[in-house]
């Protein structure tokens, strides 16, 4: 028999600063090839209930969130773990990113859904490619799940980023999985706007950051779906952390404008260079090859470089609203480098009530199992 999830994160933790300094080669297809695999079991897992302090639940949107962290997107691609983070003590869960098409997810190399982490820089890279199985599947399942009180559910969704799809086409996928979702009875909404680890960005046709295409975007999902369905269910969209800093007024704006319930900065970074300094140099070779997009992936880099990023964008959107109050309730969503209850204090400082982990959760668990966000929450809580 099998050690437990959390037995076994804990025994790969010890010995993951050595993995990474082997040839970079063996550390990519090793990591890649074990995570899907411990991930399939993880979710089967049912720990005992944890039920964070009173003092942190909070009301947004007139939705319950026990708590002010939760997971970020692409930890539950398929609709599974539910029960698990709500048992954890999470303050919500969030599935996907999903597409309109069911998506197999990236190859390259030889290596299938390429990852790896740099453990002594609290940091990883990905380019998994948006691997799901599709708006229709994963709502089927969250409609038939059975609720957490104080564990509301969520979806991430992204506009098909195969590049032979016409426009109206990814945008009529969207609309669809926006409607499953709404028939699924969903809590909130999250629209990827970002994603850095498709085949189409590894080419360069996926960054399309204009500010007018982004509005084109978004004024027909509004047009499409927020004026008629999505009125009384709180959608986000989801930003990249490289955002120019300059853009984030006009984009709070915008989103408010238009009807979204709020921001969340944001996705994983592409900015290669600029964060190389923050990668221990003995984790740089490995960093180097993955982030190298001809003889690597590219892909996005999460965790805890992201940490300043996250926070000065969040802070300048709550600066602004704070200038210009929108009409409609509207809040902020923190997720880059979210580790510890400093961090969660300094997002609610900042203008974020709520905050999304992923790489720092992962960490969290092989230190403290099913018991992360309690521990993190009684530091938060004292």
């Amino acid at each position: 028999m099998l050690p437990s999830s959390s037995t076994l994160a804990r025994i790969e933790s010890l010995f993951r600063p050595l993995v990474v300094r082997l040839p970079t080669w063996a550390s990519l297809r090793l990591y890649s090839y074990s995570r899907p695999w411990f991930l399939r079991r993880y979710v089967q897992e049912r720990p005992e209930q944890r039920v964070p302090p009173e003092s942190l639940h909070q009301r947004l949107w007139g939705v319950r969130f026990q708590a002010p962290l939760f997971n970020a997107a692409g930890m539950f691609k398929s609709g599974d773990g539910y029960e698990l983070v709500a048992r954890q003590g999470a303050g919500a869960w969030l599935a996907g990113t999903t597409t309109a098409t069911p998506r197999h997810g990236n190859d390259r190399h030889g290596v299938r859904l390429p990852f790896a982490p740099y453990p002594t820089s609290g940091a990883a890279s990905n380019w998994l490619g948006l691997p799901n199985p599709g708006h229709a599947e994963v709502a089927r399942r969250l409609g038939a799940l059975d609720r957490i009180p104080g564990c509301p559910v969520g979806v991430s969704l992204a506009f098909d980023p195969d590049p032979d799809q016409s426009d109206e086409r990814k945008l009529d996928g969207l609309i669809a999985g926006l409607e499953h979702y709404v028939d699924a009875g969903v809590d909130f909404l999250e629209i990827n706007e970002s994603c850095p680890n498709t085949e189409e960005s590894a080419n360069g046709h996926g960054e399309r950051d204009d500010l007018a295409h982004l509005e084109s975007r978004l004024t027909q999902i509004r047009d499409r779906f927020l004026q008629k369905r999505g009125a009384s269910l709180p959608t986000i969209l989801k930003l990249s952390n490289d955002a120019d800093p300059a853009d984030v007024p006009r984009i709070v704006d915008l989103a408010s404008r238009l009807g979204f319930a709020g921001l969340n900065f944001g996705n994983t970074s592409t900015a290669y260079a600029a964060l190389r300094e923050q990668i221990q140099p003995a984790e740089r070779r490995l960093y180097d090859r993955f982030s190298d997009g001809v003889r690597g992936f590219g892909g996005g880099v999460s965790g805890r470089p992201l940490r300043a990023r996250s926070l000065h964008l969040v802070g300048l959107a709550a600066a602004h609203l704070r200038n210009r109050p929108p009409e409609r309730e509207f809040h902020l969503i923190r997720t880059g480098g979210v580790e510890m209850a400093e961090d969660l204090h300094a997002s609610s400082e900042a203008g974020a009530p709520l905050s999304q982990w992923y790489t720092g959760y992962f960490e969290a668990f092989a230190r403290d199992g099913h018991d992360l966000y309690r521990r993190l929450f009684d530091q938060l809580d004292s």
